[in-house]
């Protein structure tokens, strides 16, 4: 899974070559006058079947299939599988992308991986080495690429602009909603794995048919291909500038930190903490996951709301990242059940916060209004490329240390430096 901005860029005035509108703009072509009938709720569907694959596969399945292989060494064998998938799935997006680009249809794409995702799992659920796994995970994440690809850019194709906010939380909300059915699902099936793949890979399909068939689109023009020369200097120009390049570190920072725990949840359920007698870790993340996906919701939409009315952004993004701070330091001094719902309920809160307000300052201090999905474009590499880093950097660091009270220091460490980072900017308040 590449979390990305891909989803708040459709709400900026521009963007990026893949995403169609500023295609529209820059060529002349029409942007469309009217959302389509049914679109949003198929966006809500498509969205959440994706993320419960995702959060179904990633934080439940997966850690439970390396550990029947190879129990001893589950926690250095799950950074390797997760972080050589995650530069897999970086690096294949942009590829997916530019497929349904090329082609000018999304939904020919939406419907392809989804059908292919049924595939995917079920050949992840067959296979019992390490090696396999994640040839096999890899695949998986291919495939389900093409399928976000062309879905996240649904919005800017089909929404106009004066509807994008609707079409943005129909989108934003298949997140949580998604998150609670992978891990609830992913735990009832924490008996069968293999059922549990081809489960998770039949969901995906049924949406993508759904999708498909309740929407028509229009082929579009393809856009004109940008250099890899041209994209490392656009990525180069919008790092100079002073305010965005703050910016971009606090969000690397927190989510570095984010993701470093949240990648080995169950085995920290497993090894750290202390369930209650008869819940067993996978359905101790089917407990937590809809807590923190609840107060994740809720904190969007308020961070968001207050944060316009007291027009103050950077108060806001440092109290989220260090609320997010405290939440990681709860399991930290105390390995408890009742610590851990305190921890999903708290991180819930400054992570939903924390990226809403951070996606409005960032659009306040753009470097270039002209190139605002292209430099939006190179904040992604800040919530993308610490989720490569993360199986890495929290497999060396429960290794070194020998056990997860480290982790989740650093991951409060690294989500103070992220507030810290904000001080910096002098563009917004």
């Amino acid at each position: 899974m590449a979390l990305s901005d891909r989803q708040s860029q459709s709400q900026s005035p521009g963007q990026s070559p893949s995403q169609g509108p500023s295609q529209s703009q820059d060529h002349g072509q029409p942007v469309a006058s009217g959302t389509p009938r049914g679109l949003l709720p198929m966006l809500l569907v498509g969205n959440s079947a994706m993320f419960t694959l995702y959060i179904g596969v990633g934080a439940v399945l997966l850690p439970l299939h390396i550990e029947q292989i190879d129990a001893a060494n589950k926690v250095a064998l799950l950074g390797i599988v997760g972080g050589v998938s995650a530069v897999f799935a970086t690096l294949f997006n942009p590829i997916a992308g530019a497929l349904s680009d090329r082609t000018g249809r999304r939904n020919p794409w939406i419907l392809g991986g989804g059908i292919a995702a049924v595939g995917a799992m079920a050949l992840l659920g067959s296979v019992h080495t390490v090696l396999l796994v994640a040839i096999a995970w890899c695949l998986g994440q291919a495939v389900m690429n093409v399928f976000q690809a062309a879905i996240t850019s649904v919005v800017p194709d089909r929404v106009p602009l004066s509807a994008r906010g609707r079409a943005s939380a129909a989108v934003g909300l298949g997140m949580p909603i998604g998150s609670t059915l992978g891990a609830v699902l992913g735990s009832t099936f924490d008996g069968d794995l293999r059922t549990g793949y081809l489960v998770l890979g039949l969901l995906v399909a049924l949406a993508a048919v759904l999708f498909t068939t309740c929407t028509r689109e229009q082929r579009r023009p393809a856009p004109r291909p940008v250099p890899l020369k041209e994209q490392l200097a656009a990525f180069l120009s919008a790092l100079r500038s002073h305010d965005f390049r703050w910016a971009f570190i606090g969000r690397a920072l927190l989510v570095l930190g984010y993701f470093c725990v949240f990648a080995y949840q169950l085995y920290i359920l497993q090894d750290h903490v202390d369930l209650p007698s008869g819940l067993t870790p996978a359905k101790a993340v089917a407990v937590i996951t809809p807590i923190s996906a609840v107060t994740m919701a809720v904190s969007t939409v308020v961070g968001g709301v207050l944060s316009d009315r007291f027009d103050r952004r950077k108060l806001f993004v440092a109290a989220s990242a260090l609320i997010s701070a405290g939440s990681l330091l709860v399991p930290a001094l105390s390995p408890t059940w009742p610590a851990m719902l305190v921890f999903a309920a708290l991180n819930g809160l400054g992570f939903g916060c924390f990226m809403a307000v951070d996606n409005a300052l960032v659009s306040m201090i753009l470097p270039s209004a002209e190139d605002a999905a292209r430099d939006l474009g190179v904040l992604n590499m800040a919530s993308a490329g610490p989720q490569i880093l993360a199986p890495f950097v929290a497999s060396v660091v429960v290794s070194v240390s020998g056990g997860y009270t480290s982790l989740f220091l650093v991951g409060a460490g690294l989500a103070v430096l992220g507030a810290l980072a904000v001080r910096p900017i002098r563009g917004v308040r």
